[in-house]
């Protein structure tokens, strides 16, 4: 090892320290929301019963599988382009970051609302939900404008204002169970639990841009921003493609989480992808400890690129993992021991029957969880397409398998195959690291070219 990759390792553990401080602010607000989340589905539960509210889940899945699909992940672009020139004063060049991060999102949100509300009237029985629906359906698709907030969440992880983060985390759910109570005292059907749920959408997105807006303000870097001037991209190398790659990494990522519900929905009937909704949403809770590490990673990898610290970044992502999953551990071991009387006791006990499942999506975020730091190590790397050809990959193969494991075993086979894809997906990510580590250790201890000795000797 030589010395300037010791002296990068040896400055990971402070910034593992401020990882795990930021992790730990969001943890504080995501398991409020987590905690209301659940409070919130609770009731809607029961006050609609499992097959109306697998119709509201069903919507509300269609409308966050839009929100995703659409979003093109342009946080992720202001950590990658924008660090070094806020750390280093350049104004203009952040400003050419924030105004291509703000117009991707701006053509996102038309693009999606448009689509979701079309969609759901002209798809509505394919999606799960009859003509008698629609209507509210299409309503409730005008929210997906307010999920697209991007571009101030990676204006706050940059400015590491990880609190407000925390703030928002906690308010989308406690408007949603506050809206969830009126209607539930006010005898309301689907229809006021989705207007309550858009409104707690509505409510922290803007919490979240206010907050963002004001902390670029407060450092001055909005002083000569101008929409117009040169080419949308001018200094940013590579930036329309790695916007393209993110979020088709992410998009992917979505048929782990909504389209699987969807598809689920059409499969086998609205009551059993309420279940297989309910037991991912403890399942997400139960992982979302460890899972909060991955924002707060984000931006000291990107610090590191920033510096060529690279070793910095390697050892910084396995410790992470390493931490994250010993964490993940023993949230399988409570879902394991008490899924069913968890179940029982939050939704009543015609959901029990959830609990198998349950144990199965827990796995599969378990084993999500050891491989958190992959995909932010190969995005940081630049190698975006390594993470999105992996998923391209792995969520084919599940949505494949997704009919005949429904068919043939159920809800539980749907179960396994999530576990199966999961560790597809962190063994396909692995090796790109691994290749990719191993490419940069073999420039790095490549000899000098001997014209450069002779020249360093003179």
């Amino acid at each position: 090892m030589s010395a300037s990759q010791a002296e990068q390792i040896a400055g990971v553990r402070p910034i593992l320290r401020r990882v795990v401080a930021n992790a730990g602010l969001l943890l504080g607000g995501r398991t409020v929301n987590a905690v209301l989340g659940l409070a919130a589905v609770a009731i809607a539960a029961r006050a609609l019963g499992a097959a109306e509210l697998g119709i509201l889940i069903l919507i509300q899945a269609f409308a966050q599988f839009l929100g995703e699909v659409v979003k093109f992940q342009s946080w992720q672009t202001i950590l990658q382009y924008g660090a070094r020139p806020l750390a280093e004063g350049r104004r203009l060049e952040f400003q050419r970051v924030l105004r291509f991060s703000l117009v991707l999102d701006i053509a996102s949100t038309v693009l999606g609302v448009l689509v979701g509300v079309v969609g759901a009237i002209a798809f509505a029985n394919v999606l799960g939900w009859g003509p008698d629906q629609a209507p509210a359906a299409a309503l409730y698709m005008v929210s997906v404008a307010f999920m697209v907030s991007a571009t101030p969440l990676g204006l706050l992880r940059l400015f590491d204002r990880f609190d407000v983060l925390a703030w928002q985390a906690a308010l989308i759910s406690l408007i949603r169970v506050v809206g969830s109570v009126i209607a539930l005292a006010l005898g309301a059907g689907m229809e006021g639990f989705l207007l309550a749920w858009a409104i707690g959408t509505v409510g922290s997105w803007l919490y979240l841009a206010g907050s963002a807006w004001a902390e670029v303000r407060k450092r001055d870097m909005l002083q000569g921003f101008a929409w117009r001037g040169g080419r949308l991209a001018e200094g940013m190398p590579g930036a329309w493609r790695f916007a393209w790659n993110t979020n088709l990494a992410a998009t992917l990522d979505v048929a782990f989480t909504h389209v699987a519900t969807l598809m689920v929905g059409a499969l086998v009937g609205p009551a059993q992808a309420a279940y297989w909704r309910i037991g991912r949403q403890v399942a997400d809770a139960l992982a979302k400890p460890a899972k909060l590490l991955v924002p707060a990673l984000y931006p000291e990898l990107a610090r590191l690129r920033a510096e060529d610290r690279h070793h910095a970044m390697w050892r910084l992502a396995r410790n992470v993992g390493l931490l994250a999953g010993a964490v993940g551990v023993a949230m399988l071991a409570v879902s394991w021991l008490a899924g069913p009387a968890l179940l029982t006791l939050v939704m009543g006990k015609g959901f029990s029957a959830a609990a198998e499942v349950m144990t199965w999506q827990v796995a599969a975020a378990v084993i999500g969880i050891f491989a958190l730091p992959l995909e932010p190590m190969l995005v940081s790397l630049g190698k975006p397409g390594a993470a999105v050809r992996v998923r391209l990959a792995v969520g084919a193969l599940f949505l494949c398998a997704l009919p005949f494991l429904v068919a043939q075993f159920g809800l539980i086979g749907a179960g396994a195959g999530l576990a199966a894809a999961a560790g597809a997906l962190a063994l396909g990510m692995l090796w790109f690291i691994l290749r990719e580590n191993g490419i940069r250790q073999s420039v790095d201890t490549d000899p000098p070219d001997p014209a450069q000795r002779l020249e360093g000797d003179a």
